[in-house]
């Protein structure tokens, strides 16, 4: 009898204790990777002492500020950024933290995850209450202090479900010169989209993002926009004739963002579309295909890297 009732408390008790998600896999990011967990890595780096731009862009000046903190704490200094390092980069931060920095990192990842927050480094009221929301989703203990395994979950890919509400076509669907099948077509060297389209046609912002002006490609790209989505990938539109945003500004999906042009290298108007994952390009077109179609599209971090090139 006795046997029987301490089983019992102890299966009530197991099962009063919420379940955890699945903690995702550290990033690994190294040189040429951008976006909102390359700005946080930088930021990070900041907070530990390192003199680094907050550019979200993985140059030769974060690789060396990385490869410094490696050595200084006795790992592998071989300028890539995987468990070790970002275990021992994360600091817990909680609502007043003076580690301005260490904030600003971890506001990017709750705007990665799609909360309405400024990067200000300021854990105040509503970074406390995204911080509540995000737990909550997921499951995490411990109220507004954000630790390492909170770090590991918010630098981690994005759930793999996409809202259709979160993404928006990026140009008129009656824009589109060659109909739908077109935008199936293989790109000519690596994965990409070229959309054959009047001067001046009207470009969408795909999805909900920072927008930066050229996206920090070459004078192949022409006048250009790249958006560092809340989803933690980058849009780059390429060859714009003009510009609707100016650099740093929030965008929604669906925003005006330029009118297509000729501009760089090109051989005749168009739109040059591309997704870069962690710094890796993929390939856009089954999402392209799927937002024409109304349908709800594929997460970006399954598309795949290969196999859209001809």
């Amino acid at each position: 009898m006795i046997t029987t009732l301490i089983a019992s408390l102890l299966l009530g008790l197991m099962s009063a204790v919420p379940a955890h998600a699945a903690v995702p896999d550290w990033p690994l990011l190294q040189q040429g990777a951008t976006g909102n967990n390359v700005a946080s890595l930088q930021f990070l780096l900041r907070q530990q002492g390192r003199s680094v731009t907050a550019n979200a862009e993985f140059d030769a000046q974060t690789r060396s500020a990385v490869t410094s903190y490696q050595q200084s704490q006795g790992l592998v200094a071989d300028g890539i950024v995987g468990p070790a390092t970002w275990s021992r980069l994360v600091v817990a931060v909680s609502p007043g933290s003076a580690q301005a920095s260490a904030v600003r990192a971890l506001q990017f990842q709750l705007r990665k995850h799609g909360h309405d927050i400024a990067a200000d480094g300021i854990f105040g009221e509503r970074t406390s209450t995204a911080v509540q929301d995000y737990k909550a989703q997921h499951q995490l203990t411990g109220g507004t202090t954000v630790g390492p395994t909170t770090w590991q979950h918010l630098l981690g890919p994005p759930p793999d479900s996409s809202p259709l509400g979160t993404y928006a076509f990026i140009i008129p669907r009656t824009a589109v010169f060659d109909g739908r099948e077109s935008l199936l077509w293989p790109h000519h060297d690596y994965p990409a989209s070229d959309i054959a389209v009047e001067t001046g046609t009207p470009a969408y912002a795909i999805t909900s993002g920072t927008a930066r002006l050229n996206g920090g490609l070459d004078e192949s790209c022409g006048l250009g926009v790249a958006i560092d989505g809340d989803d933690g990938i980058v849009y780059q539109y390429c060859h714009l004739d003009s510009r609707s945003v100016s650099d740093g500004t929030r965008v929604t999906a669906g925003q005006l963002l330029a009118h297509t042009g000729n501009t760089g290298d090109s051989t005749g108007p168009h739109l040059h579309f591309g997704i870069f994952r962690q710094g890796t390009s993929v390939c856009p077109q089954q999402l392209l295909i799927a937002l024409y179609d109304g349908l709800a599209p594929p997460s970006p971090w399954s598309l795949p890297a290969s196999g859209c090139t001809s």
